[in-house]
């Protein structure tokens, strides 16, 4: 029997916010344990919560930025359950009526009969505000845990999708894709170390062909791209074999070990009634208004679909090449500064060298693109030298390498090193015409048909002249001389 899965995610977003969802501490992040829980994250006697506009603002952004239709009232709920790290015993969350309703993203996913991605839309269910929980810490307690309340009442917003993916890549891609989002708009930093942004995906198996929903299994608190592959691939074979073994999968919460691969059941999966949800007395109905939306959308940036088509239009960019250089905000904005000071033909140019040379070195040392040592202004620079031929694009890298470490903009290292591009014909004439001697077997070669020799010799004028010759005039010489 051939098997299809089908996966949804829930996604925790914690939002950019100074202080909590519902009182003022602080969200920082790396505090001693305790010293940002104040009385309401305390849930001490007689505290009321105040809600955060500013999560507020953070929620209607990510509603715009998917398309979906912002409730003008929306609700808040007590979500029952009894952790140690929960002190009032509930959680303030979103439930029948949640500040963001549907919406979509669009996703590229490998085409079934083709080399080339095709776009897939996910279709997201909802999205609601909610308060985090604290932590408990095992570690550092011989026997006993202990409990850190810092993360109580840090700002959420979960982001729960339909159940529309059909494999691990593709929930991958969601993931990807959401990740990006969320930091492009501005409501979430993305650290998936610090748990800003974490993943619950639930996973079921059915007969291919067949409308019926499996049983599903919910893989929690999943904060890295890779663990949550290897988590659904996992996941994916163990319920195939249970069912095809002739077992039966039970709901449940599992979790994912990445030293051995596996997923593991924690608690049996509680269902919306476990939870005795009901409209928190404490907080009045959330109202959104026409004009509180409209404040949002005019400071909302340009979204990376947008821009990505606005790149192929503008400049000229393939379709790859935009699609890359809008997979961060921080490096399409390097990228618009970067062709901002060329011309508009050499923008293709920029992007080689934003993906090439710029991407790797941030790569190799691990460093994000806000902390390249090479400005756009000192890039688009160093492209102009190659344009007007003061340097070749060999050289090009060597002047790169040293703007890198900190040696001056292009044309001061062009300067102090004497790397300008050797132009004159006569001085290349002679360049060629000692190769040419050197080399009478090439000569010989070329003359004889094999095409690859004249390369060689191209490389040899290179060489000789310390890649500093023009390497057009260095073909149109040699040919003229090879006839």
């Amino acid at each position: 029997m051939k098997w299809e899965v089908v996966i949804g995610l829930e996604t925790h977003v914690q939002l950019q916010t100074q202080s909590k969802i519902f009182c003022g501490a602080s969200t920082a992040f790396g505090s001693e344990p305790n010293t940002q829980a104040d009385a309401v994250s305390l849930a001490l006697p007689g505290v009321l919560p105040v809600l955060n506009r500013e999560a507020v603002r953070c929620a209607i952004k990510f509603g715009l930025a998917i398309g979906a239709d912002i409730a003008p009232r929306s609700v808040f709920a007590r979500k029952n359950y009894f952790y140690p790290d929960l002190p009032k015993g509930y959680q303030i969350s979103q439930y029948e009526l949640p500040v963001v309703g549907k919406g979509c993203l669009t996703i590229r996913v490998p085409a079934a009969n083709s080399e080339q991605p095709e776009d897939k839309v996910v279709n997201i269910t909802r999205a609601h505000l909610e308060e985090d929980a604290g932590k408990s810490v095992h570690e550092d307690f011989h026997g006993m845990s202990g409990i850190d309340l810092n993360r109580a009442g840090t700002p959420l917003l979960e982001i729960v999708s339909e159940p529309d993916m059909r494999s691990a890549a593709e929930a991958v891609a969601y993931a990807k894709k959401l990740h990006e989002l969320v930091q492009w708009i501005g409501i979430c930093d993305g650290n998936m170390q610090e748990g800003s942004f974490r993943c619950d995906v639930n996973v079921s198996v059915r007969p291919e062909g067949s409308e019926k929903l499996g049983t599903r299994r919910e893989i929690k608190n999943l904060n890295s791209f890779r663990f949550m592959q290897q988590a659904i691939e996992y996941e994916t074979r163990w319920q195939i074999e249970t069912l095809e073994d002739g077992g039966t999968i039970q709901q449940a919460t599992v979790l994912f070990d990445p030293d051995s691969g596996e997923t593991r059941a924690m608690r049996t999966k509680e269902e919306a009634n476990d939870y005795r949800y009901f409209p928190d007395p404490d907080l009045l109905p959330l109202q959104i208004t026409t004009d509180d939306i409209a404040h949002v959308k005019a400071a909302m940036p340009e979204l990376p679909d947008a821009m990505k088509a606005r790149f192929e239009q503008e400049y000229g960019l393939p379709a790859y090449d935009a699609a890359t250089i809008t997979a961060s905000r921080a490096m399409a904005d390097y990228f618009v500064a970067a062709a901002g000071a060329l011309p508009k033909e050499f923008a293709k140019q920029a992007a080689n060298w934003v993906m090439g040379s710029v991407a790797a070195k941030l790569n190799e040392e691990s460093r994000e693109i806000a902390d390249c040592p090479v400005s756009p202004a000192q890039l688009a620079g160093l492209l102009k030298r190659i344009q007007d031929g003061t340097i070749s694009g060999k050289i090009a890298k060597e002047v790169f390498d040293a703007m890198w470490v900190g040696e001056g903009d292009a044309d001061a290292i062009i300067e102090s090193k004497g790397l300008k591009q050797v132009s004159d014909a006569g001085e290349i004439e002679k360049i060629v015409d000692e190769v040419l001697a050197a080399n009478a077997a090439m000569v010989t070669e070329y003359k004889a048909g094999k095409e690859k020799a004249f390369n060689s010799l191209v490389g040899q004028c290179m060489k000789v002249s310390k890649g500093k010759a023009n390497p057009a005039q260095v073909n149109e010489i040699l040919k003229k001389k090879l006839v």
